[in-house]
């Protein structure tokens, strides 16, 4: 019989019954400790979600208990079940979608134009030193300026229409996503370019395969921003002149003093904002599932 050692490298040699068998292998605690701190995770995500809707009635028994011991009227806060009330006749009316759709509409509009932009023009930055150097104070005066300074102006130039709306979103999205782009593609390994233009990479395949899956990451980030300022931005310009829109649902609601109208603008506006920040979170998830994958796999 041969020796144990010689199958299995670093074994005790064979005795008695277990001649040739491998010795079990026992779990290493990093990788229990690992199995444990997913659970942990996952445990942690679920129960947030499910404590919410206890925090959000906790709430609305405060909201409503607040307003019942002060017994203040409607116009100064209305209780939870008012401001349901308004929602349910706006929405029966169909004017709470039409103020809602306007608002997004424009939303819309401004993130498609203003993240076009700051893609393309955050590209060239990134690359181009020189470039950067003439055109970054022009770009950071612009920021100096407030857009609700501005607001009114746009208005004025370009009418209370879509238009000025969107050019308001424009530039509340434009600079988060620019510098974010600016930042991701200059943290591209400089030695993984000189590899791919040594396997004769094109323009196109550096940027599809190097580049853009490298500067994803923080262009996410400032992409998470944008979307949030994106609704502010539409909000601003329907306070300053619309006609609808949820800005003008709060405008509207401050001039007849109807207070829940504008609890049902606000709350829209948080749901539009969180909504438009979910998606983006979802669309990070699944463009960088292959960056978790291999953060998993480096554990």
């Amino acid at each position: 019989m041969k020796d144990s050692s010689i199958l299995f490298p670093g074994a005790p040699a064979d005795e008695g019954t277990d001649q040739g068998m491998p010795p079990a292998v026992e779990q290493p605690a990093s990788q229990r400790q690992r199995k444990s701190g997913r659970v942990g995770d996952w445990v942690a995500r679920h129960s947030a979600l499910a404590a919410f809707p206890f925090v959000l009635g906790g709430a609305l028994l405060l909201w409503e208990a607040l307003v019942r011991w002060q017994d203040y009227p409607v116009f100064i806060l209305p209780r939870p079940g008012h401001v349901l009330q308004k929602a349910l006749a706006m929405a029966a009316d169909g004017s709470l979608l039409r103020h809602a759709k306007a608002t997004v509409t424009e939303v819309g509009a401004g993130l498609l134009i203003g993240l076009t932009l700051a893609f393309i023009l955050g590209y060239w930055l990134g690359r181009s030193r020189t470039l950067d150097r003439i055109l970054s104070p022009y770009l950071v005066a612009s920021q100096t300026i407030p857009v609700v300074a501005i607001a009114p102006l746009l208005v004025i130039w370009f009418g209370s229409g879509l238009l000025s709306k969107v050019l308001i979103t424009t530039i509340m999205v434009f600079f988060p996503t620019l510098v974010s782009t600016i930042i991701g593609i200059r943290n591209v390994d400089p030695g993984l370019r000189e590899l791919m233009r040594s396997l004769r990479a094109g323009r196109r395949q550096l940027f599809l395969k190097l580049e853009l899956p490298a500067a994803l990451p923080v262009i996410f980030g400032g992409l998470k921003l944008s979307v949030i300022l994106a609704v502010v931005g539409a909000v601003v310009g329907e306070f300053v002149g619309a006609d609808v829109g949820l800005g003008f649902l709060i405008n509207l609601g401050r001039g007849v003093l109807d207070t829940p109208m504008i609890f049902v603008a606000v709350l829209m506006i948080v749901l539009l904002a969180q909504a438009m920040y979910w998606s983006v979170t979802l669309l990070e998830s699944y463009l960088l599932r292959w960056r978790q994958l291999g953060l998993k796999d480096s554990d």
